[in-house]
């Protein structure tokens, strides 16, 4: 009990510590999202202060969990959460920020350039598409998209290198998801999966980890819409 403790105690001091070394320039996306987000919505409500709270600070509180070099791959970035927060926060990771919706993509682009990230590329395909082109060759592929794990799975395991890992921000009902797939990750290179619970205000969030054990069958993903209509885990 001692260690769990200790190990998020280290976890709140690491977030705390790196935000506050990167909170003006948090800020200033924070400022260009809001702006951006009258436009399209990018992500939910506009006021700078819930984008800060409630997408800013979840996407911070995965740093833990990430490299401090290497290739990540956001996949449904929609405003840039959470592959803008980790290029700010960590200037030598280069981040691929993926989504299909090309009005997405243009405003999180001139947001990057705005920022001079240089360690940012916006790629505007479907998940299913570009994971022919950059298979397994990201040490993290990571998601905060609103649908089920077993599904998620399907869409981050092909990007993700042997021994890279795969996450997940999932809410309270990632236990029922769970068993939904039981034993089968294996089924796409993936280890069983590690649940991480924190807090995000009042409410019970958690980090869902899995580590890339082998290879993702060459059929994985599969053509578009297939995952969601024909769950691979129900065969």
């Amino acid at each position: 009990m001692g260690g769990f403790f200790l190990e998020e105690e280290f976890f709140a001091k690491t977030i705390e510590s790196e935000v506050m070394d990167n909170e003006e320039k948090l800020r200033k996306y924070v400022s260009l999202l809001s702006a951006a987000n009258e436009l399209a919505r990018l992500t939910g409500p506009s006021d700078e202060d819930t984008l800060w709270s409630s997408h800013v600070m979840d996407c911070a509180s995965a740093l833990p969990f990430l490299p401090y070099e290497g290739r990540i791959i956001d996949v449904g970035t929609g405003g840039g959460l959470p592959g803008m927060v980790w290029a700010i926060c960590r200037p030598e990771l280069h981040l691929t920020l993926l989504d299909s919706i090309t009005r997405k993509c243009a405003l999180v682009e001139k947001i990057a350039v705005a920022m001079g990230l240089k360690n940012v590329t916006v790629i505007c395909k479907r998940s299913e598409e570009y994971a022919k082109e950059e298979r397994e060759k990201f040490h993290v592929a990571a998601a905060r998209a609103v649908c089920a794990s077993g599904i998620l799975a399907e869409y981050l395991a092909p990007f993700v290198r042997i021994k890279g890992k795969a996450i997940a921000f999932k809410g309270p009902k990632v236990t029922e998801e769970l068993e939904l797939v039981g034993n089968k990750w294996s089924a796409l290179g993936l280890s069983s999966p590690r649940l991480h619970p924190y807090d995000l205000g009042d409410i019970k969030r958690f980090f869902l980890i899995w580590n890339k054990v082998s290879q993702t069958p060459k059929g994985i993903p599969r053509r578009t819409g297939m995952a969601e209509k024909f769950p691979w885990y129900q065969k």
